[in-house]
């Protein structure tokens, strides 16, 4: 690979947005490794844990539970070639993992493309040996291109701008309602098949034994891929605020700043992924601010729940020198919105400001009235959520993994069903039905 392809293929992954992250990735990797798939799965992103470009046999059937056990087995987080369940087959796979926020890439089929290795003109004659080394450099290179996506990834959401925060709510609530629902009906199909074979009126107690430990472990399986889904898009409220004093760790080591916390009662609700995310970024952002000020010596920094909301409250003991109308501060009333919470700021002179954060861990209910009238179909009315966050066509296509023909076609669908001739109208409308 050219010094100019890796700095081009660099310049991508810094500029991706995150529903394209890995598409860039797998273009940037396959001048030297080619693969049938790339996956990223990576807990930080709540709303989509998995990024994926490629082979669609892959792609859209890889499960989240495949890829915790490859995981689960990996030995560090050097590149590791090794055999595994993927997508419901086995096959050959590279992994490599990223300890600081513990994601995983998964490569399938891969397969080493750089001329020194796959050209035989150029191979013959050289000793076995120096087809390892140029293997070993591929690998060396995919190290570091990952690593540049991970830390990519893990900033990104820790940053938690607005535009994440909307996405990331949308997905996490529907993955949760459609997940609901495949464990409803499956779980009434195999307590129906239960009772059907626990009947005495089947003969034969050895095949009715053998197929009722089947539809336990099968029952078993399901409610723990719903669990599963349910830790990945929440977090113990305690967890969240520990990852905050972490964040806040390095100002405390180097300022004369003195960062109290007030821990919330450790029975509190989990926050869902964007809540939590959203509020570690509006205190980091408070924190940062305040820090700025002159005279300031002493920070406070509390969250409690009431069951309904997560409540936070930063006070300084500065001479009231922060203003509502910065910049920074207008940056964090976006986050705040993004999740449908409140902000408030009481300056004092002299006196230090006092900030209070309202964040609802349930998102709004869905809307009705209107947006039943319109008659949408499921992937219509995501297509339109997409289109009210700001989402432009190609990230609504990576979003839901269909192609940008097909996002155009639900866009023409939905402005005849909302009797509308543009986006912005589309938009307008949607959110005066109170759509986020």
């Amino acid at each position: 690979m050219q010094n100019w392809d890796l700095l081009h293929s660099v310049s991508d992954l810094a500029a991706a947005p995150l529903n394209r992250i890995a598409d860039s990735l797998r273009q940037a990797t396959l001048p030297f490794l080619a693969s049938s798939a790339l996956v990223i799965f990576t807990e930080d992103c709540t709303g989509r844990p998995q990024k994926k470009a490629g082979d669609e046999g892959v792609v859209s059937r890889v499960s989240i539970t495949e890829l915790d056990r490859l995981r689960s087995a990996m030995p560090g987080e050097d590149p590791w070639r090794t055999s595994a369940v993927i997508a419901g087959d086995e096959r050959e796979v590279l992994a490599l993992g990223y300890a600081p926020s513990q994601a995983l890439l998964v490569l399938t089929d891969p397969t080493v493309t750089d001329p020194s290795v796959t050209d035989p003109s150029v191979t013959a004659g050289k000793e076995g040996s120096e087809g390892s080394e140029t293997e070993a450099e591929a690998l060396r290179l995919l190290t570091y291109l990952w690593r540049l996506t991970a830390r990519r990834i893990h900033e990104k959401v820790t940053d938690a701008p607005p535009s994440y925060l909307l996405e990331s709510r949308a997905a996490s609530a529907e993955r949760i309602r459609v997940t609901a629902e495949l464990v409803d009906q499956h779980s009434t199909t195999l307590e129906t098949l239960l009772a059907a074979l626990r009947s005495t009126s089947m003969n034969d107690a050895a095949a009715r034994a053998s197929v009722t430990d089947l539809a336990v472990k099968a029952l078993v399986d399901l409610r723990t891929l719903s669990d599963r889904t349910s830790d990945l898009v929440e977090e113990p409220v305690v967890t969240a605020f520990e990852r905050l004093r972490e964040d806040l760790r390095p100002l405390m080591h180097f300022s004369n700043i003195d960062i109290q916390f007030i821990e919330p009662p450790a029975s509190g609700r989990a926050l869902p992924g964007e809540v939590a995310h959203a509020a570690r970024a509006v205190v980091r952002g408070l924190v940062l601010a305040i820090a700025e000020q002159p005279d300031v010596r002493r920070v406070r920094a509390q969250w409690d729940c009431d069951g309904e909301n997560l409540l936070i409250n930063v006070r300084d003991d500065g001479l009231g020198a922060l203003s509502p109308d910065s910049p920074s501060i207008a940056r964090l009333q976006q986050r705040v919105q993004a999740v449908d919470g409140r902000m408030s700021l009481e300056v004092m002179q002299g006196w230090g400001a006092d900030i209070s954060v309202v964040l609802p861990l349930d998102p709004p209910p869905a809307p009705g009235g209107d947006i039943a009238v319109w008659d949408l179909a499921p992937r219509e009315l995501e297509v339109l959520q997409l289109l009210t966050a700001g989402q432009r066509n190609r990230s609504i296509a990576g979003a839901l993994h269909i192609s940008e023909n097909t996002v155009k076609f639900h866009i023409r669908n939905l402005f005849r069903k909302l009797d509308v001739r543009s986006r912005a109208e589309a938009i307008a409308l949607a959110h005066s039905a109170g759509l986020r």
